[in-house]
């Protein structure tokens, strides 16, 4: 379905300890919806904590963001986990990042997996469905967040959630629709000007360029940026602008 507003999202709250990880503050400007890490794959209850304050003084959906625990990996190696496994760890990771947003007086707004554990979840129907009962059973009021045309975009349907298909500002395609392997070399987009010309048409024209040069059908409800790159603040100052200068309005999936 062909759109003319968007959800823009950013992985953020990355950073651990004194390790500081990505442009926060900033970016945090610009985006109407923050997936927030709960401490498996990255973050610390610290930087949890600053990260909800964040999106609630810029107005900005709080998000989960849950993810395989490995810290040293940074959540992007696959582990092979069970479905009950992953049930719990999603539970788990919700109720962090919820006991902060109570602190506050806010609620959650969504729920986006990270890493390989998303990427799992975009082909794997018994692990997208474990993911989705978690949040259904923790609050069938929070959107689900997945990778557009996914098996995870199925079972949050299936589950009766709300469903937001994502597409990326910074990434490749496959001609499947999936994303580029980080280990592949044109897995990354690193011109901002190519990844805001991609993500306009991704949203005016329900479309977008696989690396074999074929063209996929896909559907934008939200647009990704990964807070960790250094582009990141220069990908979103410049998506803003130029989805407004095509007239698509940004505003938080469901505002």
């Amino acid at each position: 379905m062909i759109k003319n507003f968007v959800d823009l999202n950013s992985d953020l709250g990355e950073s651990f300890g004194a390790y500081q990880i990505g442009q926060d503050e900033l970016v945090m400007q610009y985006i109407t919806s923050a997936n927030i890490a709960a401490g498996y794959h990255a973050g610390d209850h610290n930087v949890l904590r600053k990260s909800v304050q964040r999106a609630v003084e810029n107005n900005v959906g709080i998000g989960v963001h849950p993810g395989f625990q490995d810290l040293q990996g940074f959540g992007r190696r696959l582990l092979s986990l069970n479905p009950e496994e992953i049930y719990n760890l999603v539970v788990y990771q919700i109720g962090a990042v919820q006991g902060f947003a109570t602190l506050f007086g806010k609620e959650l707004n969504h729920v986006k997996p990270h890493g390989a554990l998303y990427n799992m979840a975009a082909k794997d129907k018994e692990r997208a469905q474990a993911i989705a009962e978690a949040i259904r059973d923790m609050n069938a009021n929070l959107i689900l967040f997945g990778l557009a045309g996914s098996e995870l975009v199925k079972a949050g349907e299936k589950a009766g959630l709300q469903v937001a298909q994502e597409v990326f500002a910074d990434r490749t395609y496959q001609p499947d629709g999936s994303l580029t392997p980080r280990t592949e070399s044109n897995a990354i987009i690193s011109e901002a000007d190519e990844a805001v010309s991609r993500v306009i048409r991704m949203v005016k024209e329900g479309k977008v360029e696989a690396v074999d040069g074929s063209d996929i059908v896909i559907q934008a409800d939200t647009i990704c940026v990964h807070g960790d790159t250094p582009q990141a603040l220069e990908f979103v100052q410049l998506l803003k602008e130029g989805l407004e200068a095509n007239d698509i309005l940004i505003k938080r999936v469901g505002s």
